[in-house]
C-alpha cells in the first residue's frame, strides 16, 4: 500500500478526489494528512481533529464487478479490519457503533465515511475516510469521545498505528467477496454496539422511543425491534442511536 503523507489539507477525502481528477491513482493508495481542517463524517458532520494528534487518512479502493447492492459489505469489511487493528493494540471493549463507528467502553474513537463511485449500478470504486483519535485528550467537552492515549494511558506512535490498520484493511478488502456476505455480517454482529440489549432511539424530530437491536439488514439498515415484537427497519438519516 502506497501512502503519501501531507502536513495539511481540508479534506482526506476531498484531495483524493482531486487527485484522481489530475491522474491515474494506484488501487489501495493512502493519503494521510497530519492536519485535516474540514473533516467530515456521516451525514454532512463535522470530523474536529487536533493537529498531529491524530490519524485522519483516506484510502481509494477500485473494483471491477461489485455490484452496489452490496455496499454494506464495503462497510462491514472495513469497519471489521480497524477493529481487528485496534485489538492488536489491546484495546479494550471494542464495539462497532452502526453504521460506521469504532467504540472502546462505549466512547467513540474511531469514524469512517465512505463515498463510493457508481457505473451502471456497479461500484468502481470507493475512497475510504478514517479518522482515529489517537493521541488527542481533550475534546472540548464532547459526550462519549475518548482516544487510544486516554483508554491506555500512554501516547503511540501515529505511524505505526496507521500500518497496523492499513495492513488489516488491505487484508479485508483485498478478499472482499460476495460470496462472504453472510459470513462478514455474523462477525458484525458479534461485535455491534447494543445488540439486542434495551436501547434509546431518536427520530430527526426529536421524538425517542425504546427498542432492541436485532442486526441489520443486507442493505445497511437497522433492525429494531419495538413494543408488540413490532420488527421495524431503519436507514442512517431515519434514527439516531442514543447511548
Amino acid at each position: 500500500m502506497e501512502i503519501i503523507k501531507l502536513n495539511a489539507t481540508n479534506s482526506t477525502n476531498t484531495y483524493l478526489k482531486n487527485l484522481l481528477k489530475e491522474k491515474q491513482v494506484k488501487d489501495l493508495s493512502c493519503i494521510w494528512a497530519l492536519s485535516q481542517t474540514q473533516g467530515r463524517g456521516q451525514q454532512g458532520a463535522k470530523w474536529i481533529s487536533e493537529p498531529g494528534k491524530n490519524l485522519t487518512f483516506s484510502i481509494l479502493k477500485k473494483f471491477e464487478n461489485l455490484s452496489s447492492e452490496y455496499h454494506f459489505l464495503l462497510n462491514m469489511e472495513v469497519s471489521l479490519a480497524i477493529f481487528r487493528a485496534l485489538k492488536k493494540l489491546y484495546i479494550p471493549d471494542l464495539a462497532v457503533k452502526w453504521a460506521n463507528d469504532i467504540l472502546s467502553s462505549k466512547k467513540k474513537i474511531c469514524g469512517i465515511l465512505i463515498e463510493n463511485t457508481l457505473h451502471k449500478e456497479q461500484i468502481s470504486s470507493s475512497i475510504i475516510g478514517i479518522g482515529v483519535n489517537v493521541n488527542q485528550v481533550f475534546f472540548n467537552d464532547l459526550p462519549n469521545v475518548s482516544s487510544l492515549q486516554k483508554i491506555m494511558g500512554h501516547p503511540f506512535d501515529l505511524e505505526e498505528v496507521l500500518l497496523l490498520i492499513c495492513q488489516e484493511l488491505e487484508v479485508s478488502l483485498k478478499s472482499l467477496s460476495p460470496t462472504r456476505f453472510e459470513t462478514v455480517l455474523d462477525e458484525y454482529h458479534t461485535h455491534l454496539f447494543r445488540k439486542d440489549k434495551p436501547s434509546t432511539f431518536e427520530y430527526p424530530n426529536g421524538e425517542r422511543f425504546m427498542g432492541y437491536i436485532r442486526g441489520v439488514s443486507h442493505n445497511g439498515q437497522l433492525q429494531v425491534e419495538q413494543e408488540d415484537a413490532l420488527m421495524s427497519s431503519f436507514s442512517l438519516k431515519e434514527i439516531k442511536l442514543l447511548y
